[in-house]
């Protein structure tokens, strides 16, 4: 059984390291453009001991505006931009469903599903883990599961200040800012 010491940073992709593109739906490599900032906010979290995770709602995939194949595809391309700038994602998990069009599922943000399931794969505390995205949905599992939450201005984050903050999270600029406030409330994430 893990002890489950380690603490996660968990992201969420599209708005909060990369740009959303209009109309959404980001799914061809060539289109991915990490935000300013990202991969060394990234880098400085993996160089403090945390363990970085995306986990994303994909709902075009239900749409079948594109396939897993497609996500997969992208999540390459973005993990190579990374490691051009010396960062890495420890994992990524992502909801293919939409309740419009398959129904509803507990892994959809802010189901806690994938979180669990990270918690069981890689040994998480998620008490002492964080959260940080650009909607309150990315936020939300940090409530149910002990976490903090940090809702960046990036993405569609400025449309959601007052709810988040209504909701006791911390509002940053971006995920430079989030890493920053991450590092300086817990500078080194062993045990």
């Amino acid at each position: 059984m893990a002890d489950h010491t380690r603490r996660a940073v968990f992201l969420d992709r599209d708005g909060t390291i990369v740009d959303d593109p209009p109309p959404g739906f980001l799914h061809e490599p060539d289109k991915v453009r990490l935000l300013p900032g990202a991969a060394e906010a990234i880098h400085q979290l993996n160089d403090a001991g945390w363990l970085v995770i995306v986990v994303s709602n994909q709902s075009g995939i239900a749409r079948g505006v594109y396939d897993a194949t497609a996500y997969r595809t992208v999540q390459r391309r973005l993990a190579e931009l990374l490691a051009e700038q010396g960062a890495r994602l420890d994992g990524e998990y992502f909801c293919p469903h939409h309740p419009e069009f398959t129904g509803p599922c507990e892994c959809r943000k802010p189901g806690v599903k994938l979180f669990r399931d990270a918690e069981a794969a890689l040994g998480l505390n998620l008490r002492r883990s964080y959260w940080v995205g650009d909607r309150v949905s990315d936020l939300s599992p940090a409530l149910a599961l002990g976490g903090r939450g940090l809702l960046v201005e990036t993405g569609r984050g400025a449309m959601q200040v007052g709810k988040a903050r209504a909701l006791g999270f911390a509002v940053v600029a971006d995920l430079a800012a989030a890493a920053t406030a991450i590092l300086r409330a817990a500078p080194r994430a062993a045990g």
